[in-house]
C-alpha cells in the first residue's frame, strides 16, 4: 500500500521495514499483541494504546500521524463519530488522519479505494513536511 500510494520508491519487502524510518515514516501499533481481528481488542488495551501513541507523538514530533482503523482509532481515542480522512483535532501537535486498515480481512474498502486514501495521506504528508532524506 505504501508503495502504490508513492511513500516508497518500489515495494518493500516485510524485513525491509527499517527503510521505512530513513523515509520519515514510523510504524507501530496501538495494541502490540496478535489477534485475529480487531474484535479481539479490547476497549481499556485501545484507550491505553492510545495513549502511549499520544505520548510518542509528543516525544518525536511528526508532522503527520495516521492511524490505520476506523474502530480502533474511535475507541482508542474516545471518538465515536470519527470518518475516515484528515481529523479536525490532531494528536500532541501532528496532524491526524484515520484510514482504513489495509488488511486482507477488512472487506469494506478494495485496493484502488485504498490507493486512493493512502495517496491522499502523501500528499498531505509531502505539504506538511521537509523532504525525506535519500536512501542510497
Amino acid at each position: 500500500m505504501l508503495h502504490l500510494a508513492g511513500f516508497t520508491e518500489r515495494r518493500l519487502a516485510p524485513a525491509e521495514e527499517c527503510r521505512l524510518l530513513e523515509r520519515g515514516i514510523g510504524i507501530t501499533n496501538l495494541v502490540a499483541r496478535t489477534t485475529a481481528g480487531a474484535a479481539d481488542l479490547g476497549r481499556e488495551e485501545l484507550r491505553a494504546g492510545g495513549l502511549r501513541l499520544a505520548a510518542t507523538v509528543d516525544r518525536d514530533r511528526p508532522a503527520v500521524v495516521a492511524v490505520l482503523g476506523l474502530g480502533a482509532y474511535r475507541t482508542a481515542f474516545a471518538r465515536p463519530r470519527a470518518a475516515v480522512g484528515p481529523q479536525a483535532e490532531g494528536i500532541a501537535g501532528s496532524a491526524l488522519w484515520v484510514l482504513p486498515n489495509p488488511s486482507g480481512l477488512q472487506a469494506h474498502y478494495q485496493l484502488p479505494e485504498l490507493v486512493a486514501l493512502f495517496s491522499e495521506l502523501r500528499k498531505a504528508v509531502d505539504r506538511a513536511a521537509p523532504p525525506p532524506m535519500a536512501v542510497p
